[in-house]
């Protein structure tokens, strides 16, 4: 009797549960006795994976973090390889986690075992060489923005543009006056939303700042209103403390649980520190200021790297600076709050920006799951 078709998938972190569930519903619909078998979270584990270890034990963020539970990782991906190698799956598809996954996917390989990487790294802004090391450990990237395919066609490799996920779950028209009515906030007041990040580091650094700048605008705008989205609850825990210091204690700012969409939909305006966040915002079609700040070495070394003119996402998808990015030096409250204000007092420039955004969702909105689902199963099929 022949074996059935089986697909071997690893995530490190919840995003990735979320693609690999979309992942495997498209695949079960094209071969329904498909067996899955990997790493994976609960939304995954719904779909009937098989997760051979605990998703948690790899999503591990900050560098002292990772160097206290190397060990335990490192066992764990020997762990799997070994496994992965006994069960000989027809393909191995790595979402996201590109230090754990990639890594798994050069030792599968190596056993004659294709193997794919979903959701390119950010090749294309920095450290561009890493190109070349990709295409030797993975037959196919799967990339969820237009620019990306190139950089490894151009070096050999397979890749193709499946489109983001987020596009095609978030509406193309914002409903301002209903995220407002879902947050219970009147549909004539001024509201900001502000977007510190995830990470511990990042809040650390940018709470403070986005806080003194909401300061600022509060002396523009008394009635305004402040939303303060948190992620997780280490990262609600750490906003609460740093909200609870004299300086802040008068803000009128109310956080909430996740909600990060239905906070910037509702917003007039949106503070936010770059990274994923800013695409999130764009497709709430909100205007927003980008920030970010690094130890100064650590920005020395990163400036010297970096290979791109913006760093916001938004900015690099349109190629040009649709939003202002105020980084390292000119990060700074007086500067925050002077690029906030102008979004508030200019309609004209928010109607603009909003025809912008929409094109950008239409460029992003693809059939993601059934795009890289048939990739998947193109490279199981070549190693028969």
């Amino acid at each position: 009797m022949d074996k059935p078709l089986t697909i071997a998938v690893c995530v490190g972190e919840a995003s990735g549960d979320l693609l690999g569930a979309h992942l495997i519903k498209a695949l079960k619909q094209r071969c329904p006795n498909a067996r899955f078998v990997g790493i994976g979270g609960a939304r995954m584990i719904a779909e009937g994976f098989e997760s051979l270890y605990d998703q948690e034990k790899l999503a591990v963020r900050g560098i002292v973090e990772v160097l206290r539970h190397l060990p335990e990782i490192l066992k764990i991906r020997k762990g799997l390889v070994r496994q992965l190698t006994d069960i000989r799956p027809d393909v191995f598809v790595g979402i996201d986690a590109p230090d754990f996954n990639l890594g798994v996917a050069e030792k599968l390989k190596a056993a004659g075992i294709p193997t794919v990487h979903y959701v390119s790294p950010s090749v294309w802004a920095w450290r561009r060489e890493r190109v070349n090391t990709i295409i030797r450990q993975v037959n196919r990237v799967l990339c969820l923005f237009p620019m990306e395919p190139q950089l490894y066609l151009d070096a050999g490799g397979k890749a193709e543009f499946v489109g983001h996920p987020m596009a095609e779950t978030m509406p193309l028209k914002a409903d301002r006056t209903a995220a407002r009515e879902i947050l219970g906030l009147p549909s004539e007041k001024t509201v900001f939303a502000v977007l510190p990040g995830s990470s511990m580091g990042e809040i650390n650094r940018m709470a403070p700042l986005f806080f003194q700048t909401a300061s600022l605008l509060l002396q523009r705008y008394p009635d305004a209103q402040f939303l303060l989205p948190a992620a997780t609850a280490a990262a609600t825990a750490r906003l609460t403390e740093i909200l609870a210091e004299p300086e802040f204690a008068k803000l009128p700012i109310k956080m909430l649980e996740k909600q990060a969409a239905t906070a910037c939909t509702a917003a007039d305006a949106v503070l936010v520190t770059s990274g994923t966040a800013t695409l999130e915002v764009a497709l709430c079609k909100r205007p927003m200021v980008i920030s970010y700040k690094l130890a100064a070495l650590t920005y020395a070394y990163v400036k010297r790297k970096v290979q791109v003119q913006h760093v916001g996402l938004p900015n690099i998808l349109l190629g040009k600076e649709a939003v202002p990015e105020l980084l390292q030096h000119d990060a700074t409250p007086d500067k925050l709050a002077a690029a906030v204000t102008q979004w508030y007092d200019h309609p004209e420039a928010v109607a603009a920006l909003e025809a912008d955004f929409e094109q950008l969702h239409l460029m992003l909105k693809k059939n993601t799951a059934e795009l890289a689902a048939a990739a998947v199963l193109e490279e199981a099929k070549s190693a028969h």
